[in-house]
């Protein structure tokens, strides 16, 4: 197979109906997720198992503390406190802000 597009009609002879702009992205990106009735019509399709299809990648899993650090690289999100908002009165035409 060298066409995405040559993929439609052997997923559609298995119950897998996918337009041509959904079967590209399934062959060009990972997917995020994938149809069981999907995975199984591709190992069939390309005569192989599941463990060819799918390689296991160990995730970096970050620390949710370390996750809320800001750009200063030392302060969390714990660490920070509101400042106070100061309301002022607008000016009057004579200059009085009373």
């Amino acid at each position: 197979m060298f066409q995405t597009s040559d993929l439609v009609p052997k997923l559609a002879e298995r119950g897998v109906h996918l337009s041509r702009e959904q079967v590209y992205r399934l062959v060009t990106s990972p997917p995020q997720r994938l149809n069981m009735e999907v995975f199984v019509a591709l190992c069939d399709i390309l005569g192989c198992t599941p463990n060819d299809l799918i390689e296991p990648v160990a995730a970096v899993q970050q620390n949710r503390r370390d996750a809320a650090v800001g750009e200063a690289g030392n302060a969390g999100i714990g660490d920070l406190r509101p400042v106070r908002a100061r309301i002022v009165k607008p000016a009057t035409p004579d200059g009085d802000s009373n």
